[in-house]
């Protein structure tokens, strides 16, 4: 299943890396200097939404359960089983020219403000969001039974990364196959 995440708004994927002083936390990056999202996180994200189909095999099936079918659908133990969905990172068409890079990243800040309307101390962030843009993953290994479920839990995923509470990461997941004409 070839699928593309298509984001509105500006979006932060962590790289768990600092940006020294001047930015509290840096977006991941590919070799290129592109922005991504590991397939890991992606796999995280529908898993989340597939959870809400109340379809325990089909969860258990494609992101992986428990190994004992009578076990709650949820319920985590030694004996978990991995799923035989593959979820690749999500990235950027490989033609798109890694010297754009400079151009799709930008600078956001915030600061606590407490109850009487003023910036506290030492409480300014800021990080480096994305552009909105569009970025394309694979789902390898999808049983021809749960394609459906899978379609319904894709389309369920509204934002991701940080901040999704505070209007960043807000996107659309679908199949390549859909046009906006």
């Amino acid at each position: 299943m070839k699928i593309v995440i298509e984001f509105f708004t500006y979006w932060h994927c962590g790289s768990g890396v600092s940006g020294g002083s001047r930015v509290d936390a840096l977006v991941a990056k590919d070799d290129r200097g592109l922005p991504y999202i590991p397939g890991k996180t992606l796999k995280g994200h529908i898993r989340e939404m597939a959870e809400s189909l109340d379809d325990c095999k089909f969860l258990n099936t494609c992101f992986g359960g428990t190994a004992d079918e009578n076990e709650p659908c949820y319920k985590r133990e030694d004996k978990e089983k991995e799923g035989v969905c593959y979820f690749s990172n999500a990235i950027l068409r490989e033609d798109i020219d890694e010297e754009l890079s400079s151009y799709l990243y930008k600078t956001i800040s915030s600061t606590k403000i407490d109850n009487k309307g003023l910036a506290e101390n030492k409480s300014l962030r800021e990080i480096e969001v994305t552009v909105p843009l569009k970025l394309y993953a694979t789902i390898d290994n999808c049983p021809d039974e749960y394609k459906e479920n899978m379609k319904k839990a894709l389309s369920q995923v509204k934002r991701i990364g940080l901040n999704r509470n505070r209007g960043l990461g807000r996107c659309e997941i679908y199949l390549e196959e859909k046009s906006y004409d």
